[in-house]
């Protein structure tokens, strides 16, 4: 029982482990522009994830998990834990550490990621109505959770990378612990976990190298124009202009 549990853990901490070698990311390091090196362990997760939907093993480490930790067991952390690398974002530059942007930049990219990958989750929940192990209902597939806290780790990573790398890497440490206890809270199978991981990866690290929306300045009056995603309960694309 317990060797299937650590099988487990030691998927979902392979990003970390692999993001704390400087060797495995001597291309973030080294270079500001993506490269497919990069969506491998994106690609790993997401695979694994859908490869284990609706398998006897999903189920098996579900009981096992319960098992071990408890089946009255009931943590609300995760619900906060998601966000922590955010307050990491804007922190570092009071302990000293140099970020790539400024925290306006900071915060588009954090707005315009998580709302990416809340379009992605969203979708996917409704496509493949994957019922939860607490058949609360049917949007398990993936965990939302812990996709957010994945994006908002690799912000965080591609932000310090230069300045600090373990700095950079913690987010992954927290975002692991809020998929851990997404399984133990019985709010999603170890699949929904693993797809998380890899939806939010990939995203955090494309918007960050992308940086989409960004200000632009018009001829000499040097008009500046900032396009931002505007989100509620109507979706779009928002224009500000200022002379």
């Amino acid at each position: 029982m317990k060797v299937k549990i650590y099988i487990v853990i030691a998927l979902l901490i392979s990003f970390i482990g692999n993001a704390q070698q400087k060797d495995s990311i001597s291309l973030l390091i080294k270079e500001d522009k993506l490269s497919y090196k990069q969506f491998i362990i994106p690609t790993v997760l997401i695979s694994g994830g859908l490869l284990m939907k609706n398998t006897p093993m999903n189920s098996n480490l579900q009981n096992d998990f319960r098992k071990v930790l408890g089946h009255d067991f009931h943590n609300k952390i995760d619900d906060f834990l998601q966000y922590e690398a955010v307050l990491q974002i804007y922190g570092g530059r009071y302990l000293g550490l140099k970020s790539k942007n400024n925290a306006l930049r900071q915060t588009i990219n954090i707005v315009v990621s998580n709302a990416i990958m809340g379009g992605i989750v969203k979708s996917m929940k409704h496509t493949f109505k994957e019922v939860r192990p607490d058949a609360s209902d049917e949007y398990s597939f993936p965990s939302g959770h812990t996709a957010t806290a994945f994006t908002n780790a690799s912000i965080l990573f591609y932000e310090y990378k230069d300045a600090n790398i373990w700095y950079a890497s913690s987010g992954y440490l927290f975002a692991t612990a809020t998929g851990f206890l997404r399984i133990a809270n019985n709010r999603h199978f170890t699949s929904d976990v693993l797809a998380g991981a890899g939806i939010g990866t990939a995203v955090g690290l494309v918007v960050s190298y992308w940086s989409p929306f960004k200000s632009l300045t018009f001829g000499k009056n040097k008009t500046h124009a900032l396009i931002y995603p505007q989100i509620g309960t109507n979706y779009g694309i928002g224009l500000l202009i200022k002379n």
